[in-house]
């Protein structure tokens, strides 16, 4: 019998058709592979044209750009989102500093001067105004979509420009949707910034990728199609949510776009 099922047609067929298939999945999936990581590199490229650094430029001064931050062109191509707290409070007018947005890359860097046209300090954003031609501009999207567990990327200038002006990006998931604040051990841990918050609890995007303080500022997106979700920001959390450490976590933190899109809203500026 057992010589019978080894020469067996049927079951000589029946093996081929496993192997067979075994091979179409392979195939199948590495196709789904190559073109996932195809869109990616692809939305990378597109995303960083929109990408700029934020700072100040003074002729005066050695080297005369200072690079602050990152943020991103939205609307019509001549306003950026970037932190609030990495905008200047003060800048040395009697020397002709300027809040500048710089784009390009590497040596061949457009630096554009820019004005403050609205913040919002409670979420740590801000749009500026740039001269010049309109830039490309990124997509704002619905970030209660957001899950725990989604793929996402931000892209920024994690270490500034010491080589020149090359945007990184960073891959890696939403670990969890937030509160910014958590409970003081005591009433003599809380300070006004964080009773208000607790009243009002801001839920923001906990990420598994670890930004730098010159990503602050980075637009977060949907690797496959580019669209925004959220701002990241270190800063803003270190202040709330990690006060209370004595060693503030590398842990990366986005506020959703939501908030930005309210304050383009308030400036007359569509999405």
């Amino acid at each position: 019998m057992s010589t019978y099922l080894r020469r067996s047609p049927l079951l000589i067929w029946f093996i081929s058709a496993v192997k067979f298939a075994s091979l179409v999945f392979a195939v199948a999936n590495f196709t789904v592979f190559t073109a996932t990581a195809g869109e990616f590199t692809q939305t990378v490229a597109r995303v960083k044209r929109s990408v700029v650094a934020v700072g100040t430029k003074q002729a005066t001064r050695r080297p005369p750009a200072r690079l602050l931050a990152t943020g991103f062109v939205v609307a019509d191509g001549v306003h950026v989102i970037t932190n609030a707290h990495v905008v200047p409070e003060h800048l040395n007018v009697q020397r002709k500093e300027t809040l500048t947005v710089f784009a390009g890359v590497g040596s061949a860097v457009d630096a554009r001067e820019a004005v403050l046209v609205a913040e919002d300090k409670e979420h740590d954003l801000a749009i500026l105004a740039i001269s010049g031609p309109s830039l490309p501009s990124l997509r704002l999207g619905d970030d209660s979509t957001v899950a725990e567990g989604q793929t996402i990327a931000f892209t920024g200038f994690p270490i500034g420009a010491v080589l020149g002006l090359y945007a990184v990006t960073h891959k890696g998931i939403v670990s969890a949707l937030t509160p910014l604040v958590i409970p003081a051990f005591s009433s003599q841990h809380l300070d006004s910034a964080m009773i208000k918050r607790l009243r009002k609890p801001v839920v923001v995007f906990q990420l598994d990728a670890i930004a730098y303080p010159g990503n602050s500022g980075s637009p977060l997106y949907d690797p496959e199609t580019g669209v925004v979700y959220g701002v990241v920001s270190s800063v803003f959390v270190k202040q709330s949510k990690e006060k209370l450490l004595q060693d503030p976590s590398g842990i990366a933190y986005a506020i959703p776009i939501r908030h930005a899109i309210l304050l383009l809203d308030e400036v007359g500026l569509s999405n």
